[in-house]
């Protein structure tokens, strides 16, 4: 299957070259007659979801026997039929919008999944480089096996776990279940967020890859380089090569290069994110561009929950780095894996002395959110009034070393020089 798209280093596409490039992708698939399940990222993504799906209502439609949708909620809260249409640009009603459904990913409910298979630990040794040897069960929602071909549609950003998000990653942890969640989240905590973020080749996407063989349905992917300015790229075929095409670009217009660390970051949170589950990306996409010792302030005044599904674990275990949890590990391996990686992520590169029992972090984290500050102080992050904060004053208080990011979330920020992108087309 060859790969159809267009990239821009600069600029943007116009939404008539982004239906076009949509379009020829679509019609090089082979969907005739068949039953199509089309994967969708949730509302905390930036993509024209509403574009794409009036695009595949008036191409696929009259094509296919089927056209439904899976929102590839991994462990995301369930989104209601208000906020389904809102993501579709469709009113949606009981779950359906036309002709189409719209179901939710629960990956909570063991009924929702079809085992594959069992990826064995000696294969699990040598996907994570050593880090791991464990047999990792593989299951799915059990819908992907209900269509003949399940057609992944997503953006491709910088990501903390797998190094840059999409592609296959829409299948495991998209709509994955809660094992091999918790075991690929895990292992890119091990690796650690600082190492990980913007890296196209890693282990935990080997072991993403490694899962999805197991699907035995035919399965493509429409992938998109965004911002929340516009398109900068569109590639359509093979999931493998349109991820990579994909990838590729992000690397180019997801990563901002600074020429030195700061000492503080302000990272001001769009509404997207409504938890610090999700919020936590302000974290995530500035660690590398913060100084030995800096600060990090997470501004999200509209953020008053550490996480909608999962911060009653959140507040038993804190936040935390790598080393805290692996050095007291009979301590903490009952906890999800998942739910210690959010936690290191957020609390980024550390050590922990056991012999004295002193975590130190290399950068602090604070939160000028809705949170309380007795929250903050139980989950072991740093309070500030978001009242007190001044956006616009950052650099007049906080001095040249100070960087702001007025929308956090999706551009990574890195120390170093901007490498060269050999092509961005197909």
């Amino acid at each position: 299957m060859s790969v159809i798209g267009r990239g821009v280093t600069t600029g943007y596409l116009d939404t008539s070259e982004v239906v076009r490039l949509a379009v020829e992708g679509l019609a090089s698939l082979r969907l005739d007659g068949v039953r199509v399940l089309v994967l969708i990222p949730d509302g905390t993504r930036t993509m024209p979801v509403p574009l794409v799906y009036e695009t595949f209502e008036r191409e696929l439609l009259p094509r296919v026997a089927a056209l439904d949708y899976l929102v590839a909620l991994g462990t995301h809260s369930p989104m209601n039929d208000s906020q389904l249409g809102r993501l579709i640009g469709r009113p949606v009603a009981g779950g359906r919008a036309g002709r189409s459904r719209i179901f939710n990913h629960d990956w909570s409910d063991p009924a929702t999944f079809a085992h594959l298979g069992t990826i064995p630990a000696a294969d699990i040794a040598g996907l994570t480089g050593g880090r791991l040897s464990e047999d990792v069960p593989v299951a799915l929602n059990r819908l992907a096996l209900a269509y003949d071909h399940v057609l992944i549609c997503g953006p491709v950003f910088p990501h903390e776990v797998a190094g840059f998000s999409g592609g296959t990653k829409y299948l495991f942890p998209g709509i994955a279940a809660p094992e091999i969640i918790h075991f690929t989240h895990w292992l890119g905590a091990l690796i650690t967020n600082h190492e990980m973020i913007g890296t196209i080749d890693t282990p935990v996407r080997a072991v993403i890859d490694r899962a999805a063989a197991l699907l035995d349905r035919p399965l493509s992917l429409l992938a998109m380089v965004v911002t929340h300015e516009g398109v900068a790229g569109v590639f359509c075929g093979d999931p493998h090569e349109a991820w990579r095409h994909a990838a590729q670009l992000s690397a180019v217009r997801h990563v901002v290069w600074v020429d030195r660390p700061f000492d503080h970051v302000l990272s001001v949170m769009p509404r997207l994110y409504d938890d610090l589950w999700t919020a936590a990306k302000g974290m995530y996409k500035v660690e590398p561009a913060v100084a030995d010792g800096g600060e990090v302030v997470i501004y999200a005044p509209h953020v008053e929950e550490v996480s909608h599904v999962h911060g009653r674990l959140i507040d038993e275990i804190g936040y935390h780095c790598r080393d805290y949890f692996v050095a007291q590990w009979d301590r903490f391996k009952h906890y999800p894996g998942g739910i210690l990686a959010h936690s290191t992520h957020l609390k980024g590169l550390g050590t922990f002395d056991s012999a004295l029992g002193v975590e130190t972090p290399r950068v602090r984290v604070t939160l000028a959110t809705g949170i309380p500050r007795q929250r903050c102080e139980r989950v072991n992050v740093g309070y500030m009034d978001p009242a007190d904060v001044d956006a616009e004053r950052a650099h007049a208080e906080w001095g040249v070393d100070a960087l702001v990011v007025p929308r956090a979330g999706e551009l990574l920020y890195k120390v170093g020089r901007t490498p060269l992108l050999d092509s961005n087309s197909p």
